[in-house]
């Protein structure tokens, strides 16, 4: 990686064709089962006396998917599992952490009715869970108008109810585990739902996750006078306070986002401290060394999309809040800071790769110091209490995802024994930085090329990225990679409204959803078409998500790709906004439909259905609360109408991110939604293109 984030803005089109490394014992690029059998590792975590990594890896999809904890030896380089499944568990074991002794570690797992916390030794032993149970929450059956009546509140009340363990987090001195656990539903609710008594009331729901404090030394579970919904929990370093972050129930936060934080001291769990000055929009943090100061990320000051990050300083001796990264050119990253004792890191995205620089919170004009990598892309840092180390997960386009280890952030890293993620030395194809300008803006966009560009041109596939408040990285994609075996060039661009390029940058397509972000996207195009050997007559585009609603954006607007491919997408801005899981993000774009009908309709892809021409095809989970069901079938019905050539293809039980989890070729418990996407992607396109299509693709 660079030393400096400043060389970033002179990278600028490279002309040369990429060189395409290949194993001597290896001659192709994956197949589709290939991708079947790609793996991911994440949440490192370096133990006390800095000698040892746990991680989580999943299992490849062929193999289930489940996750188990790995530990790494550092001094020896050597790696084992740690932890099994039996058949019967769902998801293996997961959340890993180490005690602060170093003497056992922790993780969540699903056997049985419940997911509970275990804890395992470090010496032989087995894994054992913590009994959870807790006093039934307020049982809705004492109420005139429950139907039908259920049980009694004497014997409701006399039953202790186990839970479900959401999240934890170990306080530094080992003496409390806080627990997230969303309240269990009563005997009474119980009665209602197997007797199918069981309406439910739209934003009235009496559960959430709520705090509880386990002591380690008697193991009772003490709940903390915090109403739920609570979010996230930080400890002090001394481990006597911690503060938790809430948010409103039932869709409230649909309206204006309104989180709270509380001060809570493990003397005293009846009486937390809200704290006053906290924004709305935290998320997230981290304490000062000192205790003086909480490091959080919420909303940036800039207008910007939601979710769109700052990172701040909250005094907790008077409240007062410091905006320390408002005149960072790059985009905070979606990971919580760390210190590292003479300051904050933060994960932070600088055009196309991800990495981390450092902050002092203390100062008044605070300084981005970069800290150099030997990967484009880094993520989920961590270190120990005494900061003995730090890990990561680094890849790029041509290295699969690698454990690293290094003893300060900046100074050379190694890379760790882990199991290989992806199953061989598979060729990759080299990203290319290209850069092009559009309507007063500088936009990049990452180029793949397959080896036959050397003797000819070849067909391109534009991949529109998912947000619109997202951006593509200079990461390993085993989709990528098997794209490029197909022997079509992959061109992934960043519009306008993508992160990674400031705020202002960020927010460039409010209320121009398919405006100039889509012209952005065709610039690039061209850009790619006049410099490098691509056949203009075999150009496809294809998106999940925001890029699946750019691709019903396309089609309305242009004939010049051969065949479009939209996955999960918008099409329909009214019925989208009406039956999405939240709609405040989308608010922020062109406000209330129903007040902005022209601006609402103008940025619909179905608004543009008359004037399609292109060969379309739509892919769609069936239980996608995100981007639902019926938008694809709006758009279906429609193109199906105007007679242009259009197919469907939904999947049962798929959400929104575990369908393109499948499809892009990381691990997913649906062992062949991924294989089948894929293959109709190719397949398509192979029509399109005017080629052979397979039988069958490998």
């Amino acid at each position: 990686m660079v030393t400096s984030f400043r060389s970033f803005a002179f990278l600028t089109l490279c002309t040369a064709l990429p060189a395409v490394a290949f194993a001597a014992d290896q001659a192709r690029f994956p197949s589709n089962e290939d991708l079947r059998h790609v793996r991911s590792m994440t949440q490192p975590k370096l133990s006390p006396d800095g000698h040892s990594v746990l991680v989580q890896i999943a299992d490849s999809t062929a193999d289930g998917a489940k996750s188990h904890l790995w530990l790494v030896d550092i001094r020896t380089n050597k790696s084992r599992q740690l932890t099994w499944s039996p058949a019967s568990a769902k998801r293996g074991e997961f959340s890993g952490q180490w005690m602060p002794d170093g003497d056992g570690i922790l993780f969540l797992a699903h056997r049985g009715d419940h997911t509970q916390l275990y804890r395992l030794p470090m010496e032989l032993g087995e894994a054992r869970p913590y009994d959870l149970k807790i006093a039934p929450p307020v049982d809705e059956s004492d109420k005139a108008d429950a139907v039908p009546p259920r049980k009694d509140a004497k014997e409701t009340k006399a039953e202790r109810l186990p839970i479900d363990v959401e999240n934890y987090s170990v306080s530094p001195d080992g003496k409390f585990i806080a627990i997230l656990a969303e309240d269990p539903e009563t005997p009474g609710e119980k009665k209602q739902h197997d007797e199918k008594a069981d309406a439910v009331w739209v934003d009235h729901g009496e559960h959430g996750s709520r705090l509880y404090l386990l002591s380690m030394s008697d193991e009772k579970l003490n709940p903390v006078s915090i109403a739920p919904n609570v979010e996230s929990v930080a400890w002090s370093k001394q481990g006597d306070r911690l503060i938790a972050i809430s948010g409103p129930m039932n869709g409230a936060g649909d309206l204006q986002p309104a989180n709270k934080g509380w001060m809570v001291s493990t003397n005293d769990l009846t009486h937390p401290t809200q704290i006053e000055k906290l924004p709305p929009t935290a998320q997230s943090g981290v304490w000062s060394e000192d205790g003086k100061q909480f490091i959080l990320s919420a909303q940036a000051e800039q207008d910007a999309p939601p979710g769109y990050h700052d990172v701040y300083a909250l005094s907790l001796a008077d409240g007062s809040l410091r905006n320390l990264t408002a005149k960072f050119g790059g985009t905070v990253y979606h990971e919580p800071p760390l210190t590292d004792g003479s300051g904050v890191l933060v994960p932070v995205q600088v055009g196309t790769r991800l990495g981390a620089m450092r902050i002092d919170p203390r100062s008044d004009n605070a300084k981005f110091e970069p800290i150099p990598f030997e990967t484009a892309t880094v993520t989920q840092w961590n270190t120990n209490a005494s900061h003995s180390g730090w890990v990561w997960i680094g890849s790029s386009s041509t290295q699969p995802p690698a454990l690293y280890f290094a003893e300060k952030p900046g100074r050379s890293a190694h890379t760790l024994d882990t199991p290989a993620m992806v199953p061989a030395n598979w060729p990759s194809a080299a990203s290319q930085l290209v850069s092009w300008t559009n309507e007063g803006l500088t936009i990049e966009g990452l180029l793949y090329l397959p080896p036959q560009a050397k003797s000819g041109k070849v067909p391109l596939v534009v991949d529109v990225h998912g947000g619109p408040t997202g951006a593509f990285e200079d990461a390993y994609y085993p989709l990528i990679q098997f794209l490029i075996g197909q022997g079509w060039a992959v061109l992934r661009t960043n519009p306008r409204g993508s992160t990674g390029y400031g705020a202002s940058f960020a927010a460039a397509n409010k209320n121009d959803l398919g405006g100039a972000d889509y012209r952005d996207i065709m610039a690039g195009v061209d850009t790619v078409v006049a410099k490098f050997p691509v056949d203009t007559n075999k150009m496809g585009l294809m998106g999940y998500s925001y890029g699946g609603e750019m691709a019903g954006f396309v089609e309305g607007k242009t004939d010049r790709f051969k065949g479009v491919i939209s996955m999960a997408p918008v099409i329909d801005q009214f019925s989208e906004y009406g039956t999405e899981a939240g709609s405040y993000y989308d608010r922020w774009f062109y406000g209330y439909p129903w007040d902005h009908m022209a601006d609402a309709w103008k940025q619909s892809p179905l608004a543009g259905a008359s004037k399609a021409k292109t060969p379309f095809m739509l892919i769609q989970g069936e239980a996608d609360r995100t981007d639902p069901l019926g938008q694809s079938l709006e758009m279906y019905r429609a193109l199906w109408q105007m007679k242009v050539p259009v197919e469907m293809v939904q999947y049962p039980r798929e959400d929104h991110g575990p369908l393109a989890i499948g499809i892009f070729g990381n691990p997913s418990p649906e062992p062949w939604h991924g294989f089948d996407g894929r293959q109709r992607i190719v397949r398509f396109f192979e029509k399109a293109f005017g080629e052979d299509v397979k039988a069958s693709i490998p």
